[in-house]
């Protein structure tokens, strides 16, 4: 019993001599590995030789043969050395009881990764390595412009949708067109709703045409501090509907404090061409889209819709965060329409920041064809419906000419119906090849298209899945430059294109 005692004091004593504060002892142990690492990186010994004990053994098996070195042995196989280019040095895990742990390190080279395990042990002198077991890879030689891109289906079940918004590099928002607001995990495939989404939406419904539902999510630029996030959708008022801007703060996945930045009077019995779309640019100004939501050229007034400046639809709109208006806006007159920044624009949803120019790129849904790509500009009138690069749907249409109005071409438009949505600039590593290059979404026959932009100009364009084609919604990087796909579909799907090269 007495020396049962006995080992529980002398435990008990143990215990309280290395209790301290657990993120000073990994502190110490950090310092400890970065000696290893400087010793490693140049050669010195003296600073490894601090790292190790005296009686570490550094252990090996590599093709069918068992290595071990005692301290010295290893010491001995160093020559003072330049630190090696593009070195990079990695604590992955540390792990502590009392006065032992354990640490796995990495050191990744031109080369090769190495990848080392430690014992650990506090003694008199402080934390030191007991015993190393290491091993090592060969990086692969990848050719950057060697490209084989593959879907990979991270997650499903979300109903039809439009938008998506990364948190993290594991958690988004996603604007379900059909269904909800909610914070997506990558990793776990949860789904959570976000609750306070404005009362005034007009649910989807089924049938021809219907466009009505929620649109974009979108993060304010300082949304880390602040909080604040901005939604377009369809909003009703009785029987009719218009599109709406909106902004809160999503506080413990609750919307609140919102706040009307746009209605898009008038509200009216049409369930098309919302618009929706929305960006912020390189100014910090949000830009965002209003369709002329008219089906055919038929129902057109005497000015049509998208050239009459008094008239909020047909539009793309330029504001400040908080909905009031930038000074050196674009000045349409008195008669215009506050914000107003561009007029001409029949269905316009995808917008995209050129990274390098800081100019902003849309999408445009043309009719019988007339999908373009487009270059937005200050006071710039898009055309429509004055002219188009396709087909009227109501073929008898004949628009009375605008004096004085100027047109502005688009960059690109398609001779087949692609139904262009989402677009994002690509800028991840894991495409080379791809970097700069423009990706365009299309929900008609499922396309995906890749453009080789210069300058202002589009110089060539790649259909990529043409053997595996669903509709695509939106294509965007996450904060780590993993490219995806929303795809619209009633079991819409979070898709990464992976290169398998």
């Amino acid at each position: 019993m007495k020396k049962m005692m006995l080992l529980v004091l002398f435990s008990a004593a143990v215990s309280s001599a290395f209790s301290q504060d657990t993120a000073t002892e990994r502190q110490l142990i950090e310092k400890m590995l970065q000696l290893y690492f400087d010793g490693w990186a140049t050669g010195d010994t003296v600073k490894l030789g601090r790292a190790m004990h005296a009686s570490c053994h550094l252990k090996n098996y590599r093709d069918g043969k068992f290595v071990e070195y005692t301290r010295n042995e290893y010491l001995g196989l160093f020559k003072p050395h330049e630190r090696p280019r593009n070195l990079v040095t990695r604590i992955v895990s540390i792990d502590i009881t009392n006065n032992m742990g354990s640490a796995k390190i990495e050191l990744n080279t031109e080369r090769a990764l190495f990848t080392d395990y430690f014992n650990l042990m506090k003694t008199t002198e402080g934390w030191t390595i007991a015993d190393k077991v290491s091993t090592s890879a060969p990086h692969r030689v990848i050719d950057v412009n060697a490209i084989r891109p593959e879907k990979e289906i991270i997650m499903e079940g979300m109903n039809r949708p439009w938008s998506i918004a990364f948190l993290s590099e594991d958690d988004a928002l996603v604007a379900e067109k059909d269904g909800d607001l909610v914070k997506i995990n990558l990793l776990t495939k949860e789904k959570t709703r976000i609750a306070g989404f404005p009362a005034d939406m007009e649910e989807s419904r089924t049938g021809f045409g219907n466009n009505t539902g929620k649109f974009t999510v979108l993060l304010d630029p300082g949304f880390s501090s602040n909080k604040f996030i901005y939604l377009s959708y369809a909003a009703k008022k009785d029987t009719l509907k218009t599109t709406k801007i909106v902004r809160a703060k999503l506080e413990n996945n609750v919307l609140q404090q919102l706040q009307t930045l746009f209605v898009a009077e008038p509200y009216t019995h049409e369930r098309f061409h919302y618009g929706g779309g929305m960006v912020f640019g390189q100014d910090g100004k949000l830009y965002f889209t209003i369709g002329e939501r008219l089906f055919s050229e038929k129902d057109e007034p005497a000015l049509p819709i998208a050239q009459n400046l008094g008239d909020k639809r047909g539009k793309i709109y330029r504001i400040n965060p908080d909905g009031t208006i930038p000074q050196d806006n674009p000045d349409f007159g008195t008669s215009a329409t506050p914000g107003l920044y561009a007029i001409g624009i029949r269905a316009a949803q995808g917008l995209t920041v050129d990274p390098l120019t800081g100019r902003i790129w849309f999408s445009e849904h043309g009719t019988h064809q007339g999908d373009e790509i487009n270059i937005l500009k200050p006071k710039a009138n898009y055309g429509w419906p004055m002219k188009t690069t396709g087909k009227y749907r109501y073929a008898e249409f004949s628009p009375q000419p605008i004096a004085g109005n100027v047109y502005t071409d688009p960059v690109w438009s398609w001779l087949q119906t692609v139904a262009p949505t989402g677009l994002h600039f690509y800028t991840g590593t894991e495409f080379g090849a791809w970097n700069k290059n423009l990706l365009v979404a299309g929900l008609s026959r499922g396309s995906l298209w890749r453009m080789v932009v210069d300058g202002e100009n589009i110089k060539s364009a790649e259909e990529l899945f043409t053997d595996d084609r669903v509709r695509i919604r939106k294509v965007v990087q996450s904060p780590a430059g993993k490219l995806y796909i929303i795809t619209d579909e009633v079991n819409g799907k979070l898709i990464r294109i992976k290169n398998v090269l």
